[in-house]
């Protein structure tokens, strides 16, 4: 089968395990969160955070170098010195966490933290066999793994909390998805069978080539989970419980909306990294796209967040409100910050990326200590969106050097469709006969705001509309080749 089959076929199995395991992923939010108390999800978050916060250390941006195509990352010698350092690597990150988590972790909870080491070492193990599909563009074990893990491990947590083991039903969605990956990538038919192996050369090139990605990798983990560990330290399990639900029921749009289109254009940049003026306009789809869909969720989310806390997951989650809201934000950006992610990687310059994740997280640690001790976890959301607004800045200020566009053109009409928007669904509401149901407030509120921003940016980019339909069309699984148009290997 032709490299060209291998991407159509990837594609499909990758985009339509996404979009379904998204779904199956916030039915079981919704029905957790209605049956686990807060603090639980406190504790739970807290562990986790604790330990994928440093969990690419074992790795060390190998996997980058065993993607790379080179004469040192060809045959079979590569796949096993890659192995062979992460199992070391993997075992002394494991015994470094133990060792903190012995000094400073509350003792009455300290199972937990051991049970997610052990699922995230096991998770570890298949890093080698999983970079290898991805090399050879074999996708479909890897959807079917994913879907597995997330099916098998939502019916386990599903009836643990149902017969009241709140954590346990947490901590088995690891354990089991640690489970199905062993078996899909070691076990069953394995894509490549583990063997320990050693080649200096080979160890240095691997080592070499994962050290230039390795550092961002690890500040973008500091990135994705010191609110985390600094909510559940400082404002307690409770708090961090409201806070790891805002962020998780916030981040819903972008996973369904945002991955799609990021897939696209990553492969788009690298493409067209030559031809500047054509990078320009791939680059300026791409984020209007994710600013028009994403200010739109963003608002209606906004909007709705009452009503949805009430009637969806639980009046006990009224807490999270503010959070919630705030929160939006941050799911709004961070998609566009990976598409220049994307792009800064395509056009060979990711050290860029890398200086702006490490002001990002000056800026976060710093948001936390002022506006988390003021203002809870509403100021922990306040410091994570001055973190994510001040990288989109760096990186808009800096694709400037490689791509062309209009930061108006980009966000003017969709920031007035999203104002005019919220002003005018909030008003009607105030109709008569309209407060009093969460159902009517809800209701109209969606209404009115879906048809405001429609209008607006009908009106204001008609012109527009066509193309980016067009580039959303790109982003979404294109149908299987017919077997006769398969090139089968001799």
């Amino acid at each position: 089968m032709s490299i060209a089959q291998r991407s159509v076929r990837s594609s499909m199995y990758t985009l339509s395990a996404s979009g379904f395991n998204t779904i199956v992923q916030l039915v079981r939010s919704i029905l957790l969160a209605r049956m686990i108390a807060p603090e639980i999800f406190g504790i739970y978050s807290f562990a986790a955070s604790f330990v994928l916060v440093t969990s690419s250390l074992p790795n060390f941006g190998m996997s980058s170098a065993l993607l790379h195509r080179a004469a040192e990352s060809e045959g079979e010698e590569p796949l096993r010195v890659h192995f062979t350092i992460l199992l070391v690597f993997n075992l002394v990150w494991a015994a470094i966490i133990v060792l903190i988590g012995m000094l400073i972790f509350p003792q009455d909870y300290r199972w937990v933290l051991w049970i997610f080491l052990a699922t995230q070492f096991a998770d570890n193990l298949v890093v080698t066999s999983r970079t290898l599909l991805v090399r050879r563009v074999i996708f479909k074990r890897i959807a079917i793994v994913d879907t597995l893990s997330i099916g098998l491990s939502t019916i386990s947590a599903l009836l643990l909390a149902w017969k009241g083991y709140g954590i346990q039903g947490l901590i088995s969605t690891d354990v089991i998805a640690s489970i199905v990956v062993l078996l899909g990538y070691l076990v069953i038919r394995p894509p490549w069978k583990v063997h320990l192996g050693w080649s200096a050369t080979t160890a240095r090139y691997l080592l070499g080539f994962g050290y230039r990605t390795f550092l961002g990798s690890l500040v973008g983990q500091a990135l994705d989970y010191i609110d985390n560990l600094w909510t559940g330290q400082f404002l307690g399990k409770t708090a961090l419980g409201y806070y790891s639900r805002a962020y998780t029921f916030s981040s819903y749009p972008r996973k369904v909306l945002a991955a799609p289109i990021n897939s696209v254009a990553a492969g788009t940049y690298a493409e067209l990294k030559e031809n500047p003026k054509q990078l320009s306009q791939a680059f300026f789809r791409a984020n209007a796209l994710l600013v028009r869909t994403g200010f739109f969720m963003a608002g209606f989310l906004a909007l709705i967040a009452p009503e949805f806390i009430y009637l969806v997951i639980g009046k006990q989650w009224l807490p999270m409100l503010d959070a919630f809201r705030l929160m939006l934000l941050f799911t709004l950006l961070d998609p566009i910050r990976a598409t220049l992610s994307s792009l800064f990687i395509a056009v060979g310059k990711p050290e860029k990326v890398l200086w702006a994740r490490v002001t990002q997280l000056g800026v976060l640690v710093s948001g936390l200590f002022i506006f988390g001790r003021l203002w809870g976890i509403s100021g922990v959301a306040i410091a994570v969106n001055l973190m994510i607004l001040i990288g989109i800045i760096l990186l808009l200020w800096q694709a400037r050097n490689y791509v062309q566009f209009s930061v108006m053109r980009l966000f003017g009409a969709p920031a007035l469709a999203l104002v005019g928007g919220l002003i005018l669904a909030r008003l009607s509401i105030e109709i008569p006969g309209i407060l009093g149901s969460y159902w009517r407030t809800g209701g109209v509120k969606s209404l009115v705001f879906g048809v405001i921003y429609l209008s607006i940016i009908i009106i204001l980019e008609h012109k527009e509309l066509p193309l980016l339909i067009n580039y959303a069309k790109s982003a979404l699984p294109v149908r299987e080749l017919p077997s006769k148009q398969i090139d089968h290997p001799k």
